[in-house]
């Protein structure tokens, strides 16, 4: 085959090369840069020398057409001749067919079929470095089905980057790597301009890409068309991105055809893209046009700087496509764009310091993406944990342990990790797990054909507002013709995966109740189907009377609207994304999963009481998600829908400071019901009050001066004493709550029952029959004086108990007294005889020498009634002042 082509490419001196390290070794790496053409030249040659047909594997569906086209063009033939092409929804091959170009995801689903390959010679994984999910995959399962089915299959793995060894390790081993050959391309030199925004513009993240933005580019594009010759491909994020420049250069119609290219297109837009026109083109490209395609004519690109890369909010279940900035690797191929066929240049939408900042290569998709796709992919092929595979990287635990604790609550996986049957259904649709576990189960709820369509809307993404019953509404009524088309293209598919009984295998998770599935042979619908009908149409605006590919009936099924069928479908697929309105009328939604969510400015579901949200995404940092695209429901819906997460729990617990005993029906974190109990558990009542007694502290009881003075005497005493005396400090005494405070605490109901509790009578429980027997005499609670006074000691500084007490009722002490067998002083507060302090002392004696002259000098004026005498040791005590002369 490749004799009949004549084009020299750089790549072609090295597939002798190429083909005899393959003869010899099995596997091989071939590098070689965009433009070399490694993916039409290489698979011819292969061709050539191997027995079977030839695949080739793609990971985007852009790129396996074009290429398909692209080898079939220079053997002068039609595609489905010699070679042919099969992507998702369509395929082009015959029996002459040698080289087969197809999607990587359709490669895996044939491995999982038959991972002999029989009547395939070889497989070329073409642009590995891409490292996206399904890439990965289709390169670890076909090293294994080589190494222990087929020894004789070639296999070779395609790079546009020289980072080979890897791959060459896992072809051939790390003992024996495969060999590699590299191609050099003598790519025309490319002019490098950088040209940033003329003012910052807001990095868009999860969002949209700043409008600002969108304007420098189309300004961008403008420049480059007065300063260059030839075609101008623009590289931009996304779909929704290559619109709206569109539209910004809608004026240059008249002499330059403005064309997208993207993944989403119909064929033969895609192919209006890729082949030279007769005025000059500008096309608006997404990231494939990176490596994968040849856009003839190009001499010019602008880089946005920007890609849009999947990731996944584990801790919320959220996944999302973020717009991140590009890597200098993507940023080089990108720019090799224009040196392809003649000089370029390449005018960068950012500055050469920001260049220098960023990533060297762009992340791997297991590092960021939704695993659960992959991870059932992984327990079909019989590796749950895909550790002894050749995979380039390995999955990252936290992801991959979400992603199987989904697959196991959707029924696809057993507890210990392996594919079930019902997960075997799920993979066979073709969907992500979620999407398909819906579609399975949707079939019997709401029809096959309705389940079929909007699944097909959700996992083509068409474009439009956040109302999804609204986007079903305009594809039905082809109001895109070229959107309506590729998702009639794919519910045909999803409607052929369906096994014939809708329900083959019942989901586990659902109640029993909503496991039944209707007819769909136009026959009585079930008694719940009835039910559902009989509460009306009033959450939609559905008239199920559509003209699609199902139609309103959807398989005969239509006693539900088409709004609440699309809900119970986007329910079945994300069930913690069903939410309740926060405040009627609002719009900010709780998810049954726990997520906070809030629909845009002006959004026509604003006020709906339920959504059904198939698509959410949260900026790291944002409070709340935002809400991408929604069904309205109604909460029989939403119970239908979100059957899994509905729950009825007899809640026992301290809340808002006092013991709650109610009823509580669920649905995730959305509480639907709230009840009182009127006889609750008296155990669970009573660990409650213990617990908000430990949440909320000792405040909680009533503590009377009798009861604050004991537990201060209990301090000293331990202080002073040692550990056998009760630790009474707030941690202690609200670990030991049960046992001083007893059957008191047992009998409590509510906070108002621990104001009761004799705090003083349950602390003495602490004490054994020693302690309690001695407890008086070591820290007496009131100590005699020489007046024959009984004053109370202040115990709130264990260490230093406090005696306040008239200077004259202390006349005959030659020492403070002492508590705790001794071992504590008491600080005397010396008071006046008008009860104010005069000293403070420990130390009696010194105070009798040394302080007590100054202080009779200065009051004993001031007191004429009361006795100062000069020795106070011998003089007699008093409590009593000596009556006035009259």
């Amino acid at each position: 085959m490749l004799s009949d082509v004549t084009l020299a490419l750089p790549v072609r001196p090295v597939l002798p090369a190429l083909v005899g390290a393959l003869r010899t070794a099995g596997a091989a790496v071939l590098v070689a840069p965009p433009g070399t053409g490694k993916t039409t030249l290489a698979p011819l040659a292969v061709a050539d020398e191997v027995s079977g047909r030839v695949v080739v594997a793609q990971p985007r569906r852009v790129a396996a057409r074009a290429a398909a086209h692209r080898m079939a063009a220079l053997l002068g033939e039609r595609v489905g001749g010699r070679i042919g092409y099969a992507v998702r929804g369509e395929r082009r091959v015959g029996p002459d067919t040698r080289v087969e170009v197809v999607t990587t995801g359709l490669l895996v689903r044939r491995l999982h079929h038959d991972p002999e390959l029989p009547g395939v010679g070889a497989v070329l994984l073409d642009e590995c470095h891409e490292r996206q999910l399904d890439a990965d995959l289709a390169l670890a399962f076909g090293v294994e089905a080589r190494g222990a089915l087929r020894p004789d299959l070639w296999l070779l793995a395609m790079s546009a980057t020289p980072q080979a060894d890897r791959f060459a390790a896992l072809l051939g081993g790390a003992d024996r790597p495969a060999p590699v050959i590299r191609a050099e391309a003598a790519l025309h030199p490319v002019t490098r301009i950088w040209a940033p925004p003329p003012r910052p513009v807001v990095a868009p993240g999860p969002g949209r890409v700043a409008p600002a933005l969108l304007d420098h580019v189309a300004q961008t594009v403008r420049r480059a068309l007065r300063e260059r010759d030839g075609d101008v491909l623009v590289f931009l994020p996304g779909t929704g991105e290559i619109a709206a420049v569109s539209r910004r250069l809608a004026d240059l119609a008249g002499h330059v055809a403005v064309l997208p290219l993207h993944g989403r297109l119909p064929g033969d837009a895609q192919d209006a893209a890729l082949r030279p026109a007769g005025r000059r083109r500008v096309v608006l490209a997404t990231a494939v046009a990176e490596s994968s395609l040849t856009v003839p004519g190009v001499r010019v690109v602008v880089d946005a700087g920007l890609s849009r890369v999947p990731r996944i909010d584990l801790s919320r279940g959220l996944g999302a496509l973020v717009t991140v900035p590009v890597s200098r690797a993507a940023a080089t191929q990108r720019a090799g764009r224009a040196g392809r066929e003649a000089p370029g240049a390449v005018y960068r939408c950012w500055s050469e310091a920001t260049h220098a900042r960023l990533a060297a290569q762009p992340e791997p998709e297991i590092a960021t993406a939704d695993l659960t796709g992959f991870a059932l992919e992984l327990a079909v092929w019989g590796d749950p944990d895909g550790t002894g595979l050749a995979l380039p990287d390995p999955p990252p635990p936290a992801a991959l342990t979400v992603a199987r604790e989904t697959l196991t609550a959707l029924g696809a996986l057993d507890e210990d990790g392996r594919i079930t049957g019902r997960g075997r259904a799920i993979a066979a649709a073709g969907a992500h797990p979620r999407l398909a576990r819906a579609l399975l189960d949707g079939a019997a709820r709401v029809g096959p054909d309705r389940a079929a369509e909007v699944v097909a809307l959700l996992a083509e993404e068409t474009p439009g507002g956040d109302d999804l019953p609204a986007r079903w509404r305009r594809l039905r009524t082809a109001a895109d013709p070229a959107a309506t088309a590729r998702w009639r293209a794919e519910v045909r598919r999803l409607r052929t995966a369906l096994p014939r009984d809708p329900s083959p295998s019942p989901d586990p998770t659902l109640p029993r109740d909503l496991a039944v599935p209707a007819p769909t042979n136009g026959t009585k619908a079930p008694e719940r189907g009835h039910k559902l009908q009989d509460r009306g149409t009033g959450t939609g605006t559905g008239t199920g009377t559509g003209t699609g590919t199902g139609g309103g009936g959807g398989g005969g099924v239509g006693w539900l609207p088409d709004d609440l069928a699309a809900g119970v479908v986007v329910g079945l697929a994300y069930p913690e994304r069903v939410a309740r309105v926060r405040r009627a009328g609002g719009s900010a939604y709780l998810m049954a999963g726990g997520t906070a969510g809030e629909l845009p400015a002006g959004s026509g579901l604003a006020g709906s009481a339920w959504l059904a949200i198939a698509v959410a995404d949260r900026s790291p940092g944002a409070p709340t998600a935002r809400i991408r695209l929604a069904a309205p429901i109604d909460e029989p819906t939403a119970r239908e829908a979100a059957g899994s997460l509905l729950r009825t729990e007899r809640e026992i617990g301290w809340s808002g400071g006092d013991v709650v005993a109610r009823e509580v029906v669920r649905l995730g974190a959305i509480e639907l019901v709230d009840r009182p109990l009127a006889a609750p558990d008296r155990d669970r009542v009573a660990k409650a009050v213990l617990t908000g007694l430990r949440q909320e502290g000792l405040g909680l009881l009533t503590w009377t001066p009798e009861a604050s003075a004991l537990r201060q005497r209990l301090a000293c005493c331990r202080q002073a004493l040692g550990d056998d005396w009760p630790d009474v400090g707030d941690p202690a005494l609200l670990d030991a709550a049960p046992t001083w405070l007893g059957l008191e605490l047992a009998r409590a109901r509510r906070r108002a029952d621990l104001t009761r509790i004799d705090v003083a009578a349950a602390l003495r429980r602490l004490l054994d029959w020693r302690q309690a027997a001695r407890l008086d005499e070591l820290a007496p609670e009131r100590i005699a004086v020489p007046s024959g006074s009984r004053i109370r000691v202040d115990y709130a500084d264990p260490a230093a108990p406090v005696l306040a007490v008239k200077l004259q009722e202390t006349f005959g002490w030659r020492d403070a007294p002492r508590v705790a067998d001794g071992r504590v002083p008491v600080l005397l507060h010396l008071l006046s005889p008008a009860g104010r302090p005069v000293a403070v002392t420990a130390d009696l004696a010194s105070f009798w020498r040394v302080g007590y002259p100054q202080v009779r000098a200065e009051l004993r004026g001031r007191y004429p009634r009361h006795p100062w005498p000069e020795d106070p040791t011998t003089a007699e005590p008093t409590r009593r002042a000596a009556p006035r002369r009259r």
